[in-house]
């Protein structure tokens, strides 16, 4: 009875470290990914604002210079900075896709490792750790800014993790929304809120001498 609830244990705690390194690497791919994705898809996006913004310039006049030529300035800064991972977009295509295959084998150890007996739980020990080593590998540390919260977006809400949640219980605000973003949101939230504050006051005091 004694052997039967140790090797319970022993399977259990060997299911939270496949979890553990199924998350690592399963959101490592979907990282690489949307590095790729804003690689490949970002000058198309800021293409398309620059000539928005120029119809908008010609059809009011009442549009301000300097705030297009700004806009087309911070836009020529991020397809600048964009550019700097054109040249190996593929690479972290390829990253990604070689960590989704490893993320599914880790999928199959841990249904095969619910009921495994001693001998083939150290079978797939030795399989999980060949698996880090090769996630270390394959992974590229530098990724391009805001990839993280698009990995957030791909890993919670489009891949398939109930089977990593059995062991990890995310939660949505500390797992599933970066706290850099809910950061970010709350101080363009006071910014807003300032600015239409002062653009209030001066309407009502321009209502105010009117009346």
């Amino acid at each position: 009875m004694s052997q039967s609830n140790n090797k319970s244990m022993n399977n259990d705690e060997f299911l939270k470290i496949i979890a553990t390194t199924a998350y690592n690497v399963g959101f490592g791919a979907k990282k690489h990914f949307a590095t790729y994705d804003i690689v490949s898809k970002a000058p198309g996006a800021i293409s398309f604002f620059s000539m928005a913004f120029g119809i908008y310039a010609l059809a009011f006049e009442a549009l301000s210079v300097k705030f297009l030529s700004a806009s087309f300035i911070i836009l020529g800064i991020i397809g600048l900075y964009i550019s700097f991972y054109d040249s190996k977009k593929d690479e972290y295509e390829n990253a990604g896709i070689e960590l989704t295959q490893l993320f599914n084998k880790l999928h199959r150890i841990y249904r095969q490792s619910k009921n495994a007996d001693q001998e083939t739980l150290a079978q797939y020990e030795q399989e999980l750790s060949e698996i880090e080593t090769s996630y270390y590998d394959k992974a590229i540390s530098k990724q391009i800014m805001f990839s993280d919260w698009y990995a957030h977006h791909k890993f919670f809400w489009q891949q398939q993790i109930e089977w990593i949640d059995e062991q990890k219980h995310f939660k949505f605000l500390r797992d599933k929304v970066p706290l850099s973003l809910i950061a970010t949101v709350v101080i363009i939230s006071f910014i807003i809120l300032g600015c239409w504050s002062g653009l209030f006051h001066k309407f009502y005091f321009l209502i105010k001498n009117c009346i």
